[in-house]
């Protein structure tokens, strides 16, 4: 493994010249024998940074990220962050599943960079590589001390997740929410159990992340929903959308952002394998849709996300500006917002 070669973090983009993270000499891999981690190997490192800066090209709405893992036993087929599993020589199929690397001084190392006079106090987004709240959480427990140091610096941030985990740290995002602002993104693409139990195999089901949405809104945090990722051809169907919409506003979410399926190379390469051998038919549609590159085209974007922004807005929530950190605070009854135009983001 190239860990000396493990440069300043790009978020999926391409890494900087940069003094390496840490040291070959700094990594202690671990292995527990518990039915949830069999088969998962973690490393356990030292970083010298954890504040990120998210490069200048990236198409990110923030600046700076946190991120105390590499690696995410949520195991979704298609996850942008697969490429950066790479830079490490370390496979980005298989071994981005189970291969975990855990930055176990996280918490410490925040608690000093913000305090730090040359520190300005910007937003910082988690989640946005991998999930800060996967299976490793529950045995490292890094976020309690990364969300305490947040708010004893009264630092704003945000967290998108999947992990049902983010629960057991309620009391703390309701304190930090009472000093600084704070913003809770929920992602879920689809309702379809099915097609969740292949494409997310890692991750909690639909039905309990939208209970997550349901238990912070009940102690008045308010949480968007990223509906990421809308998969062509497989979750795309009118039918589907409005079931997701559906349950997204059951769930008592104040806003839901869709998200069409992006192909980056790493991630291509592990889904279209996954495709073929799921749904071998649609392999020759993807390679035209995606024909051009990472995105699907603009028209297919722009249809998906009116067809589902109508939808929130007869169910009654409506899009959020994205990336935007909310002060959490009870919710209050309001007018449904303003539909916003498509955005295309690379958080999923």
């Amino acid at each position: 493994m190239r860990w000396e070669n493990l440069t300043a973090e790009s978020g999926g983009h391409s890494r900087a010249a940069d003094a390496a993270l840490f040291g070959a000499d700094a990594v202690v891999s671990r292995t527990f024998d518990t039915p949830e981690f069999r088969g998962i190997t973690f490393h356990e490192v030292r970083a010298r940074s954890i504040i990120n800066r998210v490069p200048g090209a990236s198409r990110m709405p923030f600046e700076w990220t946190v991120n105390p893992y590499r690696g995410c036993s949520h195991a979704c087929v298609y996850c942008f962050a697969r490429k950066t599993h790479s830079y490490l020589d370390l496979d980005t199929g298989l071994g981005f599943d189970s291969q975990i690397v855990v930055k176990v001084n996280a918490p410490d190392l925040l608690r000093r960079q913000l305090g730090s006079r040359r520190w300005l106090g910007d937003h910082i987004a988690m989640g946005t590589n991998v999930d800060c709240y996967q299976r490793a959480e529950g045995r490292y427990r890094l976020m309690p001390g990364i969300i305490g140091a947040l708010r004893d610096h009264a630092n704003p941030f945000s967290i998108l997740t999947k992990g049902t985990l983010i629960l057991r740290d309620l009391d703390l995002l309701v304190q930090a929410s009472q000093v600084t602002d704070v913003g809770i993104s929920v992602s879920v693409g689809f309702t379809d159990p099915a097609l969740w139990r292949t494409v997310e195999p890692g991750t909690p089901s639909p039905e309990r992340r939208l209970d997550v949405v349901r238990t912070l809104t009940e102690h008045g945090i308010g949480v968007g929903v990223l509906m990421a990722p809308v998969i062509p051809f497989l979750s795309d169907h009118p039918a589907q959308l409005r079931a997701t919409v559906r349950a997204i506003a059951a769930s008592g979410a104040t806003s839901v952002t869709p998200l069409v399926l992006h192909l980056r190379p790493g991630a291509r390469e592990w889904f279209m394998a996954w495709l073929g051998q799921h749904h071998p038919h649609l392999v020759r549609r993807y390679e035209r849709l995606y024909a051009e590159g990472s995105y699907a085209p603009k028209w297919y974007q722009r249809r998906i996300t009116r067809q589902v922004h109508d939808l929130a807005q007869e169910y009654g929530i409506g899009p959020a500006r994205a990336g935007m950190p909310r002060r959490i605070t009870e919710p209050a009854e309001a007018a449904d917002p303003p539909v916003s135009e498509p955005t295309q983001l690379s958080l999923i």
